[in-house]
């Protein structure tokens, strides 16, 4: 089954989802309610919610209950991008100007403010202590993860399990708890919201690996932003720590580094990702994503043979090989 096919098939409970995060960041403050839309309108792909839906599947599935896993889940990423649009002096996201480009930074950094305390007013209407603590250890992580970032800047010496565990805290950890939460929400057994927790770690990890990839690889229409926008703001990825290992191109590609860095990020990284991409870091980046989705897949294989697992099994698969 192609993605589209499963967003088609849930389309009615991603309508309710959608109406509910609109309707959730809708304020009589008019200003915090524009911002919010500006980036709910401009889309993406509501992966999150989905793996809540999906993994809510697997026990006593009530979109009601659903709903406010999966919407705080998905406001919580909003908020994230808000701000880390911020921290990156982003122009444009998902092709539309981001909020700090629309307006300035004071009114980004409330915005996603606002949005996070949103999601925790929805996630307060669950009455399972676990979800809001599993929810609060996520977010705690997450911060970490974004403070490594920033100590990171342009650091070109740092290893291979620091970029690991980065992308852990920033981006496994939220896909991660999006299909526990989905579980434990819908009085799953343990072993089955573990088992779904171990599969949405090993799809995040894979999913951050590939938009890293994507933002050397890809085009600015299939990403919605200019090719190389993470070297310019200083985040080395793992295409790049792999690509430095290359003994032929090291030297070069570190002065290109150091002039982005000297130039605050204006200099153009065309012959950088020129480099990269004739280097085997990418593909040993992809073997590394690929690797990822087999665990992905093999924490599955112990699940009841619902639909909803054909249908995660599908999203891996689809995770492994996106180019958008």
């Amino acid at each position: 089954m192609k993605l589209l096919d499963l967003y088609a098939k849930m389309k009615g409970d991603l309508n309710q989802i959608e109406q509910e995060l609109e309707r959730s960041v809708t304020d009589d403050h008019v200003l915090l309610s524009e911002a919010s839309l500006h980036l709910l309108k401009a889309g993406g792909k509501r992966i999150r919610p989905i793996f809540v839906l999906l993994s809510g599947k697997f026990g006593d599935y009530r979109l009601d209950v659903m709903k406010r896993v999966a919407v705080p889940l998905e406001l919580i990423h909003m908020a994230s991008l808000v701000h880390d649009d911020v921290i990156d002096d982003a122009q444009t996201r998902r092709g539309q100007l981001t909020v700090k480009s629309k307006w300035d930074n004071r009114i980004a950094m409330y915005t996603g403010d606002f949005i996070h305390g949103k999601a925790l007013t929805i996630a307060a209407q669950l009455p399972n202590p676990q979800i809001h603590l599993i929810l609060s250890s996520a977010l705690v992580q997450m911060c970490v993860g974004e403070m490594e970032q920033i100590r990171d800047f342009f650091n070109t010496e740092q290893t291979i399990r620091n970029y690991l565990l980065r992308i852990r805290r920033k981006t496994a950890l939220l896909i991660a708890i999006s299909c526990q939460l989905g579980a434990v929400a819908s009085n799953t057994d343990r072993s089955i919201s573990n088992s779904l927790y171990r599969y949405g770690y090993n799809v995040g990890m894979a999913f951050q690996i590939r938009d890293d990839l994507l933002d050397l690889y890809g085009t600015e229409k299939q990403i919605g932003k200019p090719p190389g926008s993470d070297m310019r703001q200083g985040n080395i990825t793992l295409p790049v720590l792999l690509a430095l290992k290359d003994p032929a191109i090291r030297d070069s590609l570190l002065s290109e580094i150091a002039s982005i860095r000297e130039l605050g990020g204006k200099r153009d990284t065309g012959r950088a990702i020129e480099m990269i991409r004739k280097s085997d870091g990418g593909e040993q980046a992809d073997q590394l994503a690929n690797r990822y989705v087999k665990k992905a897949l093999q924490a599955l294989e112990g699940l009841p043979n619902l639909t909803a697992k054909k249908n995660l099994i599908d999203i891996a698969h689809f995770v492994g090989k996106r180019n958008y």
